[in-house]
């Protein structure tokens, strides 16, 4: 007999993540209960993937669960946020054992992995869409915000750009590291964590390095140059694509799932130096924060590059 919503809960996601101390009340009642530590604030985050949107009818079910939490956690490492708890809400054609172990296969896997409790969520008869909640905690006052960059501050990145965007595009011809950039993307939380002392303001890239950097400049009311020459790119990126065709994956293709903060001059060298102690890579400068309004792309002659697309639009 095919096992109804409940009974593929208590399958594949009831027991999934361990127990944690700061779970008072999870799967299975009508609500969660969590507790926070004292003197922390709640960081919260919600993200929809959609079949035929964000993700193919044939996709890999491992691989989706790990990206469709990854994409979340990264959200809350931009704000600095340590992982707290976790909401999934599935919306499933119909009841697919096979397609419900593989998900949650990988969403377990990065759960375990980042820490973070799967402590509720939904599951309902539908067009197939992954909807995930993430929790996360701050010290009070603590979690950074897109407001906040000021002129003169380095612009940052976490790590390479560019590298899952040259996937999508290769198809299955792409090499193992560029698709596992796509399809099993790292989210920066120990990096987020850091930065949470040294950053004047940060944003997850998603969408596309400029988009996401214009987000973080009409918060901030100013503006930033991009130095096309200073893009962090991968070892397989750089093997596989070269000049403005590369340019425009970095700046405009999305998918990355680094951190681009923005960090005070006199904040820079402290930065590097705990991001060492903590065994991460440092900081990648590509660009300055100044008194406009637009973030801007360079090319090595000082010369504006002007894109086709700045990054993924939703509408």
């Amino acid at each position: 007999m095919a096992l109804n919503e409940f009974g593929l809960i208590q399958r594949y996601f009831q027991g999934l993540t361990p127990a944690a101390t700061q779970v008072t009340l999870g799967i299975g009642d009508d609500a969660a209960v969590l507790s926070l530590p004292p003197g922390h604030e709640l960081v919260w985050s919600i993200d929809t993937l959609v079949e035929g949107v964000h993700f193919a009818e044939r996709a890999d079910p491992v691989a989706l669960g790990h990206k469709a939490l990854a994409v979340n956690l990264s959200d809350l490492a931009a704000m600095g946020a340590d992982p707290h708890g976790v909401l999934l809400a599935l919306t499933l054609p119909h009841a697919d054992e096979r397609w419900c172990q593989g998900f949650a296969e990988g969403f377990g896997a990065l759960a375990v992995a980042c820490g973070i409790p799967l402590v509720g969520g939904d599951m309902t008869r539908g067009p197939r869409a992954i909807s995930v909640t993430v929790l996360g905690r701050v010290p009070q006052g603590s979690a950074v915000q897109r407001q906040g960059a000021q002129p003169g501050d380095h612009v940052t990145v976490t790590g390479p750009l560019g590298d899952a965007a040259l996937a999508l595009r290769l198809g299955t011809a792409a090499p193992e590291a560029l698709r596992t950039a796509l399809d099993r993307p790292s989210p920066h939380l120990a990096a987020g964590r850091v930065l949470r002392a040294f950053a004047s303001a940060a944003i997850d890239v998603s969408d596309g390095l400029m988009a996401d950097l214009q987000h973080l400049c009409t918060a901030s009311r100013v503006g930033a140059v991009i130095r096309t020459r200073d893009l962090p790119r991968s070892d397989a990126f750089a093997a596989a694509t070269s000049g403005a065709d590369a340019v425009a994956l970095q700046a405009s293709g999305g998918d990355d799932y680094v951190l681009c903060a923005t960090v005070p001059p006199a904040h820079l060298a402290p930065a590097q130096a705990a991001l060492r102690a903590a065994g991460l890579p440092p900081l990648q400068v590509i660009g300055e924060v100044n008194a406009g309004d637009t973030a801007r792309l360079m090319d090595e002659a000082g010369r504006a590059v002007v894109l086709n697309a700045t990054g993924y639009r939703h509408y």
